[in-house]
């Protein structure tokens, strides 16, 4: 599901956490943005997840033309996020850029906007699979997993355990019937002991809760998924949602 369209929105969202959702992951106070970023106010902390920046450049050294547009479209929701909770911390977990050329190609604009969004903060690049070496010439530090403020923030969820786990890669979607339609969105999925993030760009679509790759990750009982709506999160027991 792509989001070009939320791109085109922020501009007239304001307010602290307008339309946000609390919740607790492993103890640990959380909101759930309907941007798709999770802050974390003990820490003046801000994740998100699964960028995907350049992926139409990506596609077009595959020879498959994509407007070019989707970097400037998930850095605008980034900066408009950056802007509602001016976090001192960014932690971006992973598949930051859509290949392993995305960083050292980035245009010049585009890499002038990263470095303006990260001045005055930690800029933490979580490593994921479509960009394993990290980032070339942007502010900021690239590691595999961080162990910070009660939590570990990795791309790739953990099959072993879960426990106070913050991670991104499967970019998890849920469906609801509302008004006799049916809506899937992205949404936040956590069972209190570990969350997965939506996918922040705008060009990544989503896996639904019910796919197996989610199979054995979550205490599906205490399972909710807060999707990300129009202006607002809508928290889903997974008991409620379509199969």
């Amino acid at each position: 599901m792509h989001r070009l369209g939320l791109a085109a929105r922020t501009a007239t969202m304001t307010g602290y956490a307008a339309g946000a959702e609390e919740t607790l992951v492993h103890g640990v106070a959380a909101v759930c943005d309907p941007l798709g970023g999770l802050y974390l106010p003990e820490t003046g902390t801000l994740v998100v997840s699964d960028l995907h920046l350049e992926k139409g450049a990506a596609f077009a050294r595959r020879g498959m033309m994509l407007p070019p547009y989707d970097t400037v479209a998930t850095l605008n929701l980034l900066a408009a996020a950056i802007g509602r909770y001016d976090p001192k911390t960014v932690i971006s977990l992973g598949d930051n850029f859509h290949d392993r050329k995305g960083s050292a190609h980035l245009p010049a604009d585009l890499r002038a906007m990263i470095c303006g969004l990260a001045r005055g903060r930690d800029w933490i690049w979580i490593n994921g699979n479509h960009d394993p070496d990290g980032t070339t010439d942007l502010p900021g530090t690239s590691v595999d997993e961080l162990l910070y403020g009660g939590l570990v923030f990795r791309h790739e969820p953990s099959l072993v355990s879960g426990r106070g786990e913050v991670a991104g890669h499967l970019h998890p979607s849920a469906t609801v019937r509302r008004r006799e339609k049916y809506v899937r969105r992205p949404c936040f999925a956590t069972d209190g002991s570990r969350l997965l993030m939506p996918a922040f760009g705008v060009l990544a679509g989503g896996l639904d809760l019910n796919h197996r790759a989610m199979h054995g990750l979550f205490d599906r009982d205490a399972l909710v998924a807060h999707l990300l709506g129009r202006d607002r999160i809508y928290s889903v027991r997974y008991a409620n949602l379509l199969a």
